[in-house]
């Protein structure tokens, strides 16, 4: 029954239900943290090959590249290649980085600062801004706040963030020099960009000449019921005479290790040209021997579809559980509603205005961590206190549904609380 159709005994009645399945489950003693979406242990073993690939006699790459010494600054070529083919790039416009991709884009965004893309270096403009689609990933905000970028938030949709309102933005601001996203099982809520939305990115006009897209495509390979289309950013900013807008991002940090996977950059050949030129400045070569053995785990793309897949079957109990529980305690209830993501790393939970931080504290004070409410959006601060970020792939199923039915409990007690204010 709708919470908001009750009479104040029925909710009083609801309270006093909720309250004691609450305490009930707080006296358990139960300690789960679920506030970052990391891999479980059982995804890990997955990638125990990883230890054992490469030895001391065996270190040396396809082309005779010793991967013990320097040089290669930019990433084994057959490595270059495999990002190529899942980031819909070309492979001399691919470079590979270290075990973090939010490094790289910390590190374009800084040479952006300093030195520029194409343009005067970001710094001497003045006061630069990003546009930042939310509810969305808390890290991009963070490397902005850090970098002293204003945020605008653009509101998120089903097919990604509101075009018209980007659209509008970027056409009347040149100081508005970039924008995050993350295209395909967004972060938190798992969507995929339309055709027409990446369409309309490519093509939009902007004040700014230097603008650049920052596409964070953390999950291109993280499907739970098979691959999903994405259209290639690279692709329809050439067809669209912007070749050098995107700037596009993915990692092996959820694949293998995260302490040890690899990460990647690709753009145009100019965006390139640049970034391998400062590249051979910081660095003298990267670490080979973490990439051969990516190399030795994942001959083809079609080898890292099939471990992804294994990944897939561990994630989508994790997923369904969760999406069990809410439509059992919170169907028809009237106080939530939630995404179902065909892939990527978490659910995203709206609840009504004004509950969601009561929600997670009531969480944690019952020994359940969540991703704090707010961090979603710019700042920390989510306008309407209502969404609520959760990351389902590191408990145990079992965990899960417990998890979720103190989470559900604890949101029918604030919601109830909140129409009782309000009545």
């Amino acid at each position: 029954m709708r919470f908001d159709k009750m009479t104040k005994a029925e909710l009083s009645d609801a309270l006093k239900s909720e309250q004691a399945r609450y305490d009930e489950l707080k006296g358990r003693g139960l300690k789960l943290n679920m506030s970052r979406g990391i891999p479980s242990l059982e995804q890990l073993a997955l990638s125990k090959e990883f230890f054992h690939n490469v030895d001391f006699e065996n270190a040396f790459a396809e082309d005779g590249t010793d991967c013990r010494n320097y040089g290669v600054p930019f990433g084994l070529p057959e490595l270059r290649k495999l990002f190529a083919g899942i980031m819909g790039a070309d492979a001399d416009n691919v470079i590979i980085g270290g075990n973090s991709s939010l490094n790289l884009m910390f590190d374009m965004i800084s040479q952006a600062m300093l030195l520029g893309f194409g343009g005067e270096p970001w710094l001497k403009q003045g006061k630069i801004k990003f546009l930042c689609p939310a509810p969305g990933y808390d890290r991009h905000f963070k490397v902005c706040e850090t970098l002293g970028i204003e945020m605008i938030t653009v509101p998120m949709t089903v097919h990604g963030p509101d075009m018209d309102t980007v659209e509008r933005l970027v056409a009347s601001d040149d100081m508005i020099k970039g924008m995050w996203c993350v295209p395909k099982y967004s972060n938190p809520q798992g969507y995929i960009y339309s055709d027409e939305t990446v369409k309309r990115l490519a093509s939009m006009k902007t004040a700014a000449a230097d603008f650049r897209i920052f596409w964070d495509n953390a999950y291109v390979v993280h499907s739970l019921y098979g691959d999903d289309h994405l259209a290639s950013i690279i692709d329809e900013c050439a067809a669209a005479g912007n070749p050098d807008r995107p700037i596009v991002f993915a990692s092996t940090s959820k694949i293998v290790y995260a302490g040890a996977g690899v990460s990647a950059v690709a753009s145009s050949a100019d965006n390139m040209k640049l970034i391998k030129a400062r590249i051979t400045t910081q660095t003298i070569g990267p670490d080979k021997i973490n990439e051969l053995r990516h190399m030795r785990m994942f001959k083809t793309e079609a080898e890292l579809k099939a471990h992804m897949e294994k990944h897939a079957a561990i994630l989508r109990p994790k997923f369904e559980a969760v999406i069990d529980v809410f439509e059992r305690e919170l169907g028809g209830t009237g106080l939530a509603e939630w995404t179902n993501p065909r892939g990527g790393y978490f659910i995203s939970v709206d609840t009504l205005d004004g509950c969601a931080s009561e929600t997670v504290a009531m969480c944690k004070e019952a020994g359940v961590v969540f991703t704090p409410a707010g961090a979603t959006y710019p700042y920390g601060k989510d306008p309407w206190d209502k969404n609520i970020r959760i990351a389902p792939t590191s408990p145990s199923v079992d965990e899960l549904k417990l998890a979720m039915e103190l989470f559900c409990i604890a949101l029918k007690i604030v919601s109830a609380k909140k129409i009782i204010e309000n009545a």
